[in-house]
């Protein structure tokens, strides 16, 4: 099979393209003809060596994908040859990833694509959507009615905060770096989108919550700015952080707790298969309901993986501001 795959860590050039052997399925492995897999800033992590993880040799990167079953391994229950599938949670702690024709994947972490849906939507979908929900409802316990800020309206995960809390009757601040992308984020249904290089986000948010701050603050940036964020979460308050493994930010001890206000932390791929597949549950029904839509920036051919790797990392590190949405590729 045609895979992209690399035998040492370092810059986007270190990825190859060419033949590999195609994966048996054993146990409960699913065999997976990919027809989309997308990008996540974590995949550029492992390539570049900022994420130490043991890695196959050679390896293939890449969590998400969606396809359809070509066979099963002896113990599998869940699939059967045909059948459409979509799953995140590959290319990490040891297990083969999915820039590839073909991928075997255990049978947890896999999904049933919604009828009508797309392999390059629900791919685009999959380790965002997934890491969004858990955040919201897992994590903050988001309730109807309730105000959410997220940095980021139309990021990869950030756009999808946006239309689940739309999804279950929250109101949604968020930021962006252009009118153009302020639109999109509208679109997603954003109550206020904030222009960050023109406008002041503290004084927008106490503007739109009329003083009281917001009831959950999910934090995108790998930097998070808690003497600034934290007047603007009302009391008890919930804040999410999922990025920035190296941040050590000041942090404001004294006003956090005396408004009573909770932090919670997670990474995807330390939460269980279980929790996963409630989060991939709600995705599924809110695709069919048209609720939730992915924010695709670019569709790239698998034979330019290294390419893509490097615009991701441009605009994750570098904030180039050339991409919103995920980079999808198709084998």
């Amino acid at each position: 099979m045609k895979a992209a795959y690399y035998t040492q860590t370092g810059a986007p050039s270190v990825i190859q393209y060419g033949e590999q052997p195609t994966p048996v399925p054993k146990g409960r492995e699913v065999l997976v003809k990919i027809g989309a897999a997308s990008l996540n800033p974590v995949d550029t992590y492992i390539r570049s060596g900022a994420v130490a993880m043991a890695l196959p040799n050679p390896f293939i990167p890449g969590c998400d994908l969606a396809g359809t079953v070509t066979a099963i391994g002896p113990e599998v229950k869940r699939y059967q040859v045909g059948d459409r599938v979509w799953g995140s949670n590959q290319g990490l702690l040891g297990r083969q990833g999915t820039f590839a024709e073909f991928a075997a994947v255990d049978e947890e972490w896999l999904y049933p694509t919604p009828e009508g849906i797309r392999d390059v939507e629900v791919a685009a979908i999959a380790l965002v959507g997934i890491t969004a929900h858990l955040g919201l409802f897992m994590c903050a316990k988001l309730q109807a009615g309730e105000t959410v800020f997220v940095n980021g309206g139309t990021g990869g995960v950030g756009s999808m905060v946006v239309q689940m809390a739309k999804a279950v009757g929250a109101k949604v601040i968020t930021t962006v770096g252009s009118s153009e992308k302020a639109e999109v984020a509208r679109t997603l249904g954003a109550d206020r989108a904030i222009l960050y290089k023109s406008e002041n986000v503290g004084e927008a948010v106490l503007e739109f919550t009329q003083k009281l701050g917001v009831q959950v603050w999910y934090e995108t940036q790998r930097d998070p700015d808690f003497i600034n964020t934290v007047p603007l979460i009302a009391p008890r308050g919930r804040m999410v952080i999922m990025a920035g493994r190296t941040a050590q930010p000041l942090f404001p001890v004294g006003p956090f707790y005396v408004k009573g206000l909770s932090l919670h932390g997670f990474a995807m791929f330390n939460i269980s298969a279980d929790e996963q597949r409630q989060a991939a549950n709600d995705i599924m029904a809110w695709l069919q309901d048209k609720q939730l839509c992915p924010l695709i920036g670019r569709e790239m051919p698998l034979s330019e993986a290294a390419n893509a790797h490097q615009l991701q990392e441009e605009n994750t590190l570098n904030k180039a501001g050339t991409l919103s949405g995920k980079i999808v590729l198709i084998p």
